[in-house]
């Protein structure tokens, strides 16, 4: 396809029903002069398609004049005629050196720059509601000066809540706020400065550069416009974003979790879209950490958090929980109530979701059925599983009794709400909640390993090793659910964990042909971190399997998670481990050429002691030449230093002594730092009793 066909794509939610203005219709209109002249008065905007509908929550107060408008006239998105066609074609020659911005000199690219912002100075906010000229700006943003950047975020505080309510401009506002979010922690240490040198060139030397409003400064102004509007805006698909964001930078928190994918603030579809058509995300290491925001931002997002409580009424309140839209900001909002104690207040935003089962939780035939059908529902789902995480243990334990209890065996085999039941289950607060969870749902665990719900059983191990109790409980439900009856059955509960089969049908299975199950091995990885000796029945079954077989593991991508988790784990004897390296003697040149095994040479190696890994380098040594023509192998030598074995094995001996001797001079710190904690865990115990 060419470059017309490239701009028919739509992109994401911002592609729109607006009909493309032909060439030829151009000259028609209006004539335009050379200076960029705005488009004829009577330019009619394209009609705006169901995404933009009007809906409003009036969340202002009443005596505002603006509340007494009618509704088609109180908000409606941003519309500033069509962009000058000589213009977007500028930019549109721009958008390739945006593209791979690959400057001789820093000088260079501020020239450029520079050239750019006085291209378009006065059609700022046309362009932001253009679709290539929106997405030709966030290009910009990037390689721009922190000037440059609140200037232009000034310039929308004229039309502030119409933009972003625009399937485009929203955008445009949200990369400022991450700009903004980056430069901020600089400009709270007085590292930016408002004059800095080369950052703007002007076009007349009788133009004096203005003082712009600082980014703190900024982001207030923001504030105080979107609260009024607060409840509309969460309604809104384009403005929700701009408000999760929002939050995230007055509270300081991490806006893209690097880590977890999950947590991040855009879609599968628009991170691949902003990875095809926008250039490289803006992923700045502070966006991914806790930053310092001025204390008066902090003040503000209180402020906020007050107002949006006290204004959104019961019945929008409950709407959200089941919005797709609205939901994610309402939970994020949660997350910064509970962090300042606000949450579990009576008549508190969570109060009105819940239809107040925080400050009344006596029976409510109503609010029962109200809350059972969230629990099924796809986007009511998620809230929940929030509210868990997030839920006091005295709450928790009301969800538990009132919508869980006796229902956790069907409730884990549904395909929507097994993820609340296993946020529910993972999240227990003590020993005897989990406990209670834990003799539930044992019937029902052969079922949940063997239908496709092994997640529901994860999250009960999850519980145990957090908290440090249910091991045996937890144990005894497994080998209920696998079919395990006696002690010699036990013998094979790895291999019934690995491939999630029950006894009878394992042992007239073929096992040569059995697929191993990835959240089998997960299960079995859960297992080994129980506390205590939770990991024995796992470790005896193993040491009963025939070596050939457990060797075979090591180079499968599941089995030899398994393994390594084995080598890995802190609850394993160092003895116990030792038994498990002694399998693997005289295979480990084997096992480094290949993708899987290669990383069980690499944690065999850093388990083991001087004499061992000697053991290990001088096999490797006498098959240097397989090892060195695998790609896997050869980062196994040079990760064990082999070369300088080689070369100089005194040096190498008195490097890994050194090593293992700072690695024990730190365990003995961490051991005798955690030693009085459980004293006084002790201690504390005793004066209750």
């Amino acid at each position: 396809m060419g470059e017309d066909g490239k701009r028919k794509t739509r992109r994401g939610k911002r592609g729109g029903d607006a009909k493309k203005q032909k060439d030829g219709d151009v000259a028609t209109e209006t004539t335009l002069p050379a200076a960029f002249s705005a488009p004829s008065a009577e330019y009619t905007a394209p009609p705006m398609d169901a995404g933009d509908s009007l809906f409003y929550f009036d969340t202002g107060s009443k005596d505002e004049s603006s509340m007494n408008v009618d509704q088609e006239d109180k908000i409606s998105p941003a519309s500033y005629g069509l962009v000058n066609p000589d213009l977007q074609s500028y930019l549109k020659n721009c958008e390739t050196m945006l593209d791979d911005p690959q400057f001789e000199s820093a000088e260079d690219r501020i020239i450029f720059v520079n050239n750019v912002y006085a291209e378009m100075k006065g059609f700022e906010l046309q362009l932001t509601t253009d679709h290539e000229g929106s997405r030709i700006l966030e290009k910009l943003f990037r390689i721009s000066s922190e000037y440059q950047i609140r200037r232009f975020f000034s310039l929308t505080r004229e039309d502030t809540i119409r933009l972003v309510i625009h399937r485009f401009s929203s955008h445009t506002i949200q990369t400022l706020l991450l700009l903004s979010a980056v430069a901020l922690e600089r400009e709270l240490h007085g590292e930016t400065s408002d004059l800095a040198a080369g950052a703007e060139i002007e076009e007349d030397e009788d133009e004096v550069r203005t003082k712009m409003p600082t980014f703190e400064e900024l982001l207030l102004e923001l504030v105080n416009t979107l609260t009024p509007q607060w409840a509309f805006l969460m309604a809104n698909e384009y403005a929700s974003h701009i408000l999760r964001v929002l939050l995230l930078v007055l509270a300081g928190n991490p806006i893209e979790d690097q880590a977890n994918p999950k947590n991040s603030i855009k879609s599968k579809r628009s991170a691949k879209y902003v990875e095809e058509r926008n250039g490289e995300p803006i992923n700045h290491p502070s966006l991914s950490i806790q930053r310092k925001i001025p204390d008066s931002l902090a003040e503000a997002l209180d402020q906020l958090l007050k107002t949006t409580d006290t204004s959104i009424n019961d019945l929008v309140a409950r709407g959200f929980t089941t919005s797709r839209v609205g939901s994610p900001v309402l939970q994020q909002m949660l997350v910064l109530q509970s962090k300042k104690g606000m949450l579990e207040q009576p008549g508190s935003l969570l109060d009105k979701c819940l239809l107040n089962l925080v400050s009344d939780s006596s029976d409510n035939a109503r609010r029962d059925s109200a809350l059972k059908l969230m629990i099924d529902d796809v986007v009511g789902s998620h809230f929940l599983q929030k509210v868990m995480e997030l839920a006091s243990p005295k709450l928790l334990q009301t969800l538990f009794e009132r919508y869980f209890c006796g229902r956790l065996s069907v409730l884990s085999l549904h395909p929507i709400s097994n993820f609340v039941v296993q946020s529910l289950l993972s999240n227990a607060k003590n020993e005897r909640q989990l406990k209670t969870m834990i003799a539930e749902i044992q019937p029902s665990v052969g079922n949940l390993l063997f239908k496709q719900r092994p997640g529901v059983v994860r999250s009960l191990l999850d519980s145990c090793i957090r908290l440090r109790a249910g091991s045996v409980e937890i144990m005894n439900a497994l080998y209920s659910g696998l079919g395990i009856s006696s002690v010699d059955e036990r013998k094979e509960l790895i291999n019934l964990l690995a491939f999630l089969m029950p006894y009878a049908e394992f042992i007239n299975a073929d096992y040569d042909r059995l697929p191993f199950r990835i959240q089998g091995s997960l299960i079995i990885q859960s297992v080994l971190q129980l506390p205590g000796d939770g990991h024995e029945p796992i470790m005896n079954s193993f040491f009963a399997q025939a070596p050939d077989r457990m060797y075979s593991w090591c180079k499968d991508p599941s089995g030899s998670r398994i393994i390594e988790a084995i080598i890995s784990s802190e609850h394993i004897p160092l003895t116990t481990k030792r038994k498990v390296l002694e399998q693997y003697s005289n295979k480990y040149a084997d096992l480094a050429v290949n993708k899987y095994g290669s990383h069980i040479v690499d944690a065999c190696w850093k388990i083991s002691d001087m004499p061992y890994k000697e053991k290990i380098m001088i096999e490797l040594i006498q098959r240097e030449m397989l090892v060195q023509d695998s790609p896997f192998g050869r980062i196994v030598m040079r990760n064990c230093r082999v070369e300088q074995y080689k070369r100089r094995a005194d040096e190498w001996r008195d490097r890994e002594r050194s090593l293992q001797k700072g690695k024990r001079m730190f365990k003995d710190i961490f051991d005798s730092s955690s030693t009085p904690n459980k004293r006084s865990d002790k201690k504390s115990k005793k004066s209750k009793k």
